[in-house]
């Protein structure tokens, strides 16, 4: 709802499966997606941000003020990483926690190859992707003499390409075709590569091999597979040079077209080639015709969806809600800011409540459709549902908590303000590899969530892809002690390059600097900046080891632009900012700059620049046609001082 004067201030993508031969079709498993939750830091609860009533040309003072601070107690946000849990009850050494799920086939590890086939097809349906590459891998050598080799093959890159071990898939992949090359289902090989290396970036290598699937088998399927990763192609070069190789590939084209007259890429330097792939492949003139561009204005209309819930004016839902307003106050200051500079943007802030039904009903508002750029939501359920309206309107849309990638795969007009997790791990694996120095071998320990799993398969991706090597990449529940001494078991860490530990876990930290010093070990480490807020850990301990930290949310509080608006905030909230109105000002400050530069449709824009210092934050960029923020600091303790290793334009 719009907000009013009386109100107080304040992944296998969908619908593309794996393509099984006959002699060992599964039913692929339904996966379900949780939210990804954002690593921002918890700080004092400020004073509700001011909310402008209804709109009118210049909605630049608050309408009302709140009689009362919400709280001053401890805030509680959604997008905590680790939230507080009760200590969990040390299970009995006699007794250890029973396993979950179907029951484990029998004999596994047998040494007749039959068992070990038949357990590898029954762990693949039940989706323990890990046990099932134990129970295929020995079954696939050429010389082994198994009757059924290619079949262990082939479903031992299935299931590494479910568990997004692409690297395992794609070598298995090569060995089929080359040991294999008469194995009848060749083609459904070539298809899963086709995958494999669309998810892999390389789009070139997914075409060929797709082109090498004989013609009328898995006609539609192809298809398909195309329509999905193809949109994903983030830069014109890549499509240019793709076009150039594959000049009559229908789908390479549609996908190109749609790019140009819908996902913001146009220029009139494209007028000609775009008006010969709408000849040349019949498409629909009208639907792949470049809409006007936008002209630059004055000022610009900045939609603001947040889940306010003014419906609720308990004190606990004000607490909870407490990072929206601090997140709101952020922006109104850089409104101000833009305002003083001559940039001037108009905030029109609407109630989206916690559930999707208010959200649509918002959307269903006529004035939203005018809007220049939207900010929000918060939550993924409504994220979803405002991204296929951007990209419906072709608005675009800036949310400002998440660091879930999947959100913005396939739409160019959506974009996320913080880094996704994936970009995070690979930031940190490039800085690994080019930085530490020493044997590029690397262990990676992630926490048992979606977060950090996908933390800790793209570093392991994106290590590898550098040259290096990941010996290890394992799960852990640092809430059991059990589970962290599984993690360690059998690492050796004197003679590996670097360990990384992708966890917020209050005991991840001391439990590794305690394995560390019973080693005698010295390697360098690379975690999340949560360790340095950990009261367990002393910060001496930290600064006397090489301890890199990823860390997004980093503020140097000697930064002039740090200090200039905590000044401003005091003086407006008489409370110091968090983390969350930092983001609010960095968000609206880069982006209100981007509209008074180059007009809404900036995807291009953004695409051709690098990352560049922000106002508070150390740094921002969308290059390459990236759509999450593609800097991430790299920190370390010197002399208990955090110093920034990577600063903007040093990689």
């Amino acid at each position: 709802m719009r907000l009013s004067s009386f109100l107080p201030a304040v992944v296998l993508s969908a619908g593309l499966g794996l393509v099984v031969p006959a002699a060992a079709q599964q039913t692929p498993p339904k996966k379900t997606t949780t939210p990804a939750a954002g690593k921002p830091a918890s700080t004092a609860p400020a004073r509700p941000a001011t909310v402008p009533a209804k709109p009118t040309a210049t909605p630049t003072k608050p309408a009302a003020t709140a009689s009362r601070p919400t709280s001053t107690g401890k805030t509680t946000t959604p997008a905590a990483t680790a939230p507080a849990k009760p200590a969990p009850t040390r299970p009995a050494a006699t007794a250890p926690p029973k396993p979950t799920g179907p029951p484990l086939p029998a004999n596994l590890g047998s040494t007749d190859p039959n068992v070990r086939y038949k357990n590898g097809k029954t762990l693949l349906d039940q989706t323990r992707y890990d046990l099932a590459l134990q129970e295929l891998e020995p079954l696939t050598a050429p010389g082994g003499k198994f009757a059924k080799s290619p079949e262990a093959a082939y479903l031992y890159a299935v299931a590494a390409s479910r568990a997004k071990k692409w690297a395992e898939a794609e070598q298995m992949l090569n060995l089929l075709r080359s040991e294999y090359a008469q194995w009848p289902a060749l083609p459904e090989a070539f298809f899963l590569q086709g995958q494999v290396s669309f998810e892999q970036g390389d789009f070139e290598n997914a075409l060929r091999v797709l082109a090498q699937v004989p013609e009328g088998r898995l006609t539609t399927e192809r298809e398909n597979m195309k329509a999905t990763y193809l949109p994903r192609i983030k830069d014109k070069a890549t499509f240019q040079n793709l076009l150039k190789s594959y000049p009559q590939e229908t789908s390479l084209a549609r996908a190109y077209a749609d790019k140009l007259a819908n996902g913001g890429w146009y220029t009139e330097a494209d007028k000609g080639q775009l008006d010969q792939l709408i000849s040349q492949f019949q498409l629909d003139r009208i639907r792949y015709t470049p809409r006007p561009q936008a002209v630059k204005k004055a000022s610009y209309n900045i939609g603001v969806l947040l889940p306010f819930e003014f419906n609720d004016p308990s004190w606990e839902k004000r607490r909870k809600n407490q990072f929206v307003t601090d997140l709101y106050a952020g922006l109104r200051l850089a409104q101000d800011s833009l305002q003083r500079e001559g940039r001037p943007v108009q905030l029109f802030t609407y109630d989206t409540g916690a559930d999707t039904t208010q959200l649509k009903q918002v959307l269903a508002l006529p004035e939203l459709a005018g809007m220049d750029l939207i900010i929000g939501p918060v939550y993924k359920s409504g994220s979803k549902i405002l991204a296929r309206y951007a990209q419906q309107r072709q608005i675009t849309v800036v949310n400002p908590l998440s660091q879930d990638g999947s959100l913005v795969l396939d739409n160019p007009w959506h974009y996320l303000f913080e880094p996704s997790t994936a970009s995070q791990a690979r930031q940190a694996a490039q800085f690994a590899f080019s930085r530490l120095g020493g044997s590029r071998t690397a262990v990676v320990l992630y926490e048992d969530t979606k977060d950090e799993e996908d933390f800790g398969a793209a570093y392991k991706q994106a290590y590898e892809a550098l040259g290096g090597r990941v010996l290890q990449l394992r799960r852990i529940n640092s809430d059991v002690e059990e589970s962290l001494a599984s993690g360690f078991a059998g690492v050796d860490l004197k003679n590996i390059g670097h360990l990384v530990v992708a966890s917020d876990g209050k005991k991840a930290g001391p439990y590794t600097l305690g394995v560390l010093k019973a080693q005698d070990a010295r390697l360098p480490i690379i975690t999340y900046a949560s360790w340095l807020d950990n009261n367990r850990i002393g910060l001496g301990q930290l600064d006397a080891r090489d301890v890199y930290f990823v860390h997004p949310k980093f503020l140097d509080k000697t930064n002039a632009g740090v200090r200039r608006f905590r000044q401003l905030y005091v003086q407006r909230q008489n409370l110091p900012p968090s983390v969350f109105a930092f983001t609010g000002f960095e968000l609206l400050y880069y982006f209100g700059s981007q509209l008074h530069q180059n007009g809404p449709a900036f995807q291009q824009q953004l695409a051709n620049g690098g990352p560049v210092s922000g106002a508070v934050f150390q740094g921002i960029g969308y290059p390459a046609g990236a759509h999450d923020n593609q800097y991430v600091p790299i920190t370390k303790l010197e002399r208990l001082e955090v110093e920034v290793l990577n600063p903007v334009g040093i990689r």
